[in-house]
């Protein structure tokens, strides 16, 4: 196995060790992802990926032994890690935590040296952390049937459309499918997860088989679980293009609803071996540029009910 080898990121060099370390094992006959798979995949997808992941604070899951070591996740930032990385001060209960932020394409590459597989995000940026420019529900299914999850997913879409709130949908490379509503940023943490509930509660009133508000899995049922908890100050969503440290290395990966509807596609449909490709068709063109305001939403919501 290589020891380390130096390779040039823009205007950065990066150092990469042991590049052949196995992460993915290969699985059931599936393919083997090394450490060098993981650098080669950020350092491709970095144009796509970084402009989800600047100015927000990180959370890092690392698996520095691949799959089948230890998992553990990594808010504060190492004093090892370069000095051109950013950070970000942010407060918590009794003192503050110093996150990493990823601005540029060696910093992404950096952090795959780090066996950081997957990037978990704040929805808030770190000039304003109390007020997020994005909205997610995440749509959990109780059982793994992604047909139940795109019939949720177009029920979100065509509830918050109404009210011109626009969305879109990212597969999250595991069971589900987040819904995204791009936000600009005025209002803050309490008042987007208030609206959410809202939104999430008109849904189960809709459609009471099917969906559900239920935290306790053993109350759900068979019912897809609406989770609008990543809206809370300092709790994360996976970040669109990132890797997922399950078996075959899935990527949470933007689509157009479209293709959601394609009955090939599943939530774990992309990998590190093909999500550049479906990055390059640019999926929700254009769609995170121009943020919403929740105040007309929430007016004409009440007008509709």
């Amino acid at each position: 196995m290589g020891d380390s080898h130096t390779m040039r990121v823009g205007r950065r060099t990066v150092e990469i060790h042991r590049p052949d370390k196995v992460l993915f094992p290969a699985d059931g006959g599936g393919k083997e992802y090394t450490k060098g798979d993981l650098v080669a995949y950020h350092r491709a997808v970095a144009p796509f990926m970084l402009p989800h992941l600047r100015g927000r604070p990180l959370m890092l899951e690392r698996h520095p032994d691949g799959l089948d070591g230890p998992m553990f996740m990594q808010k504060n930032t190492p004093e090892h890690y370069p000095d051109r990385i950013e950070r970000v001060e942010v407060a918590k209960e009794g003192g503050t935590v110093v996150h990493p932020v990823c601005d540029d394409a060696a910093t992404l590459v950096y952090l795959a040296d780090q066996a950081c597989l997957t990037l978990h995000r704040w929805l808030s940026r770190a000039g304003d952390v109390d007020r997020p420019d994005r909205l997610v529900i995440d749509l959990d299914p109780s059982v793994d049937d992604f047909a139940q999850v795109r019939e949720a997913a177009r029920d979100v879409r065509d509830l918050r459309d109404a009210p011109n709130l626009p969305s879109v949908p990212m597969t999250t490379g595991s069971r589900g499918v987040h819904v995204v509503v791009p936000l600009n940023g005025h209002d803050d943490f309490d008042a987007v997860r208030d609206f959410a509930r809202e939104l999430a509660g008109e849904l189960v009133r809709a459609h009471p088989e099917r969906l559900t508000v239920e935290p306790r899995k053993k109350d759900r049922g068979d019912r897809l679980y609406l989770d609008i908890q990543r809206n809370v100050y300092a709790q994360t969503a996976v970040a669109p293009y990132t890797v997922r440290a399950r078996p075959g290395a899935p990527v949470a990966t933007p689509l157009t609803w479209e293709q959601l509807d394609a009955p090939a596609v599943d939530a774990r449909r992309w990998t590190l071996a093909d999500a550049v490709d479906q990055a390059r068709t640019d999926p929700w063109a254009g769609a995170m540029r121009r943020g919403r305001a929740l105040a007309p939403a929430r007016r004409l919501a009440a007008l509709r009910g």
